[in-house]
């Protein structure tokens, strides 16, 4: 490889880690690279970016190049570091874990909002996964050398995940999560009135072509740019504004609620990467846009919790199925909307 690293002789791709790899999409506008990388790297930082150009740790199409590179159409951007991604490198940590329920096959979980479920993208401590290798040992890897995870959900999403304690029980899981025989719900608070009782969401999801940090749906002649997904939904309780909805999960794509609902028309309430933070139904009253900075204030996230999980033992084969409770912040937003809705009939 040339060096052209503007402060000396690159090392070798060898020596190097690959920390990210994007494709720019055939229609890219040229775009300045460190730019390009704010859309892509979650968590990433402007300065940060540009240290890593300065370092020489940004190539595209396997030459370094400076923060001012014009990123073009099909133009391959790696990041590389001479230390393996962070995420590989697990450390145990005593953190609390909400226990479910728990035998020597599975493990089921209620996880709090704000915590990750496995290190990577700028979270590299105080995820689920540091915290189950402190409290329990050998767990089996999954395919990502992952240990137990056998699904997982958002950093800001409330709710139930079963974790595998065995190889057995990890192959079991698996199965049933890729054959779609598990049940999952969510509750949701989504912005607008939803008019169908119920309805089915069905929308491959692939990554947007422009911000790599959200997914999308793609239709038609692009359908083959995503991945096959399907949302049922119904109406719980109408809020005015906005509607508290279950989702039943018929496949498991990331971001599959977030992106569904935003794709017919209710994005999640105070889902900040699909801008549900901002207000999208009602007034234009100065009141009611602080009603809505304290619904914001009181939940601070996406409005989305994982209430329902239900799966076969990997050893008994009996069906198994929980609940957890919607967490006090969602509630006590929904109650807050409950009340503006009743004063505003």
């Amino acid at each position: 490889m040339e060096e052209t690293s503007p402060i000396g002789p690159e090392p070798q791709d060898d020596e190097l880690y690959e920390h990210y790899s994007f494709t720019a999409s055939e229609g890219q506008e040229p775009l300045r690279v460190d730019k390009f990388l704010m859309n892509f790297v979650e968590n990433a930082t402007r300065n940060k970016i540009q240290k890593a150009a300065k370092s020489g740790s940004i190539q595209v199409n396997g030459k370094v190049v400076k923060q001012n590179y014009k990123v073009k159409g099909n133009d391959v951007v790696r990041v590389l570091f001479e230390h393996p991604p962070y995420e590989y490198l697990l450390t145990p940590q005593d953190l609390p874990i909400d226990i479910v329920y728990e035998d020597d096959a599975v493990l089921v979980v209620n996880k709090a909002a704000g915590m990750v479920v496995h290190p990577g993208h700028g979270n590299y401590s105080g995820t689920l996964i540091n915290a189950l290798i402190y409290h329990f040992e050998n767990l089996p890897n999954n395919s990502s050398d992952r240990p137990g995870l056998v699904h997982r959900i958002d950093k800001d999403t409330s709710g139930l995940l079963v974790i595998a304690k065995t190889e057995h029980a990890m192959t079991h899981l698996s199965k049933q999560f890729f054959d779609k025989s598990t049940e999952r719900e969510y509750v949701a608070i989504v912005w607008g009135n939803v008019e169908e009782d119920e309805g089915t969401i069905e929308g491959n999801i692939g990554r947007h072509p422009k911000n790599r940090l959200q997914n999308t749906v793609y239709k038609d002649d692009e359908a083959g740019l995503g991945k096959h997904a399907v949302t049922h939904y119904k109406v719980l309780e109408r809020l005015g504004y906005v509607t508290l909805v279950a989702c039943k999960l018929e496949t498991g794509r990331t971001h599959q609620i977030r992106v569904h609902m935003k794709y017919i028309g209710h994005t999640l309430f105070n889902d900040e990467r699909y801008g549900g933070n901002a207000i999208l139904k009602g007034t234009s009253f100065s009141k009611y846009k602080q009603f809505v900075d304290n619904c914001f204030k009181i939940l601070p996230r996406q409005a989305l919790h994982a209430k329902t999980l239900g799966f076969v033992h990997p050893t008994t084969g009996e069906l198994m199925r929980f609940e957890a409770p919607i967490p006090e912040d969602m509630t006590a937003c929904i109650a807050k909307w409950k009340g503006y809705a009743t004063h505003q009939q």
